[in-house]
């Protein structure tokens, strides 16, 4: 059974005190930080505030899985529970439900990209309860597709590039969809787990690649030509693991390794995300929230320090979703923020050691 977290009061004054903070590069030395309301103040007057002692603890920006798929309020309530205060969202419908985890007080803040866009040939079609809206059969449905989502409140566009031939989305509808996100002003997010998928993603531009290919590893100019074209990759290789481990294939597990290798040698900024999800039908349900821990050790096991893979989950996830409120413990952000013992940047396992998360301020039921 899941468990929620019980319903907190709203956001109060506390005060972290002798807490060393991650500033995005390095630790500082002891110092307070004060939570007002929703936001990090800009001062450090504890009078008044409810005390916290950090001796010895590190405090991070909340963190962001920038690949995730919501199922209910439920969700939520765990994501916040393990430190995720931000999820973006992948792919959840009907809208109606997604509308009910926007802005729901005093949990995890989310963004979505709502309904995917998908080829009528490929497996996200055979997905139980696929949305019938998700097919997109040629360039000339691309269009009316993007503003239904836009429409519906979409952040960003979910495109699920198949390998040509495989029944995802041409490559003629793949760049229409592309360039009609440009047009609303929404980036794109093209799901690519083959190199034939990567290569289609990579000549539509998209902004984001999500996944990385299992069929053989990526080789060093197809990464320098995604850093050149300024693209992000979110690898999720919790997903890439657990889909290798379920398909007894191992040998495409070590390929994605490879490619995200070859991405991070390359300066392709590169994010966490989990792919969590609990959708019949799918490869690997990957655990809401405790998922994103592994992330993060899975990221250094493929050669990222354990800066530049807290940075994956907080700063630049920030940067590259244009969430200029939060991803930094810095004054008059949101107070999403998570107090861990020890120093997860000499050992990242340390971000599981999980003391008391913050979500805008509110205390969430940390560990759950």
């Amino acid at each position: 059974m899941t468990r929620t977290a019980p319903a907190v009061p709203g956001p109060t004054r506390t005060a972290l005190l002798y807490v060393r903070v991650f500033d995005g590069h390095a630790l500082t030395e002891p110092c307070t930080v004060v939570i007002d309301g929703g936001v990090i103040a800009p001062h450090t007057d504890a009078s008044g505030a409810r005390l916290v002692d950090g001796t010895g603890m590190t405090l991070l920006p909340g963190l962001i899985d920038a690949h995730v798929h919501l199922h209910g309020a439920d969700t939520l309530a765990v994501l916040a529970s393990h430190g995720v205060t931000t999820a973006l969202d992948m792919a959840t419908w009907p809208p109606r439900l997604l509308a009910s985890l926007r802005r729901v007080p005093h949990l995890t803040d989310i963004r979505s990209a709502g309904t995917p866009a998908i080829g009528d040939g490929g497996p996200h079609a055979r997905i139980p309860g696929m949305s019938k809206d998700a097919v997109v059969r040629g360039p000339r449905e691309a269009g009316e597709f993007v503003a239904a989502q836009v429409s519906a409140g979409a952040d960003y566009i979910k495109i699920v590039a198949e390998a040509p031939g495989e029944g995802g989305p041409d490559r003629e509808t793949l760049d229409a969809l592309v360039a009609a996100a440009r047009t609303h002003g929404r980036k794109t997010v093209v799901h690519a787990a083959t190199t034939g998928a990567y290569r289609m993603a990579l000549d539509a531009g998209a902004d984001f690649i999500t996944h990385v290919p299992m069929d053989r590893p990526l080789h060093a100019g197809e990464a320098a030509r995604t850093a050149a074209q300024g693209q992000v990759c979110i690898p999720t290789l919790t997903m890439m693991e657990g889909t290798a481990a379920a398909k007894g294939i191992a040998p495409a597990y070590r390929s994605a390794v490879r490619s995200v290798a070859a991405l991070h040698d390359a300066g392709v900024p590169i994010l966490a995300g989990t792919d969590a999800n609990a959708q019949p039908g799918v490869p690997f349900q990957v655990e809401h929230g405790a998922s994103i821990h592994h992330e993060l050790e899975l990221l250094v096991e493929a050669g990222l320090t354990p800066v530049e893979a807290l940075r994956s989950a907080t700063v630049l996830p920030a940067r590259h979703f244009d969430l200029d409120d939060r991803g930094a413990v810095k004054p008059g952000l949101r107070a999403d923020l998570l107090l861990v013992d020890g120093n997860p940047l000499a050992d990242i396992r340390a971000t599981r050691a999980l003391r008391q998360v913050w979500c805008a301020g509110v205390e969430q039921v940390a560990g759950v």
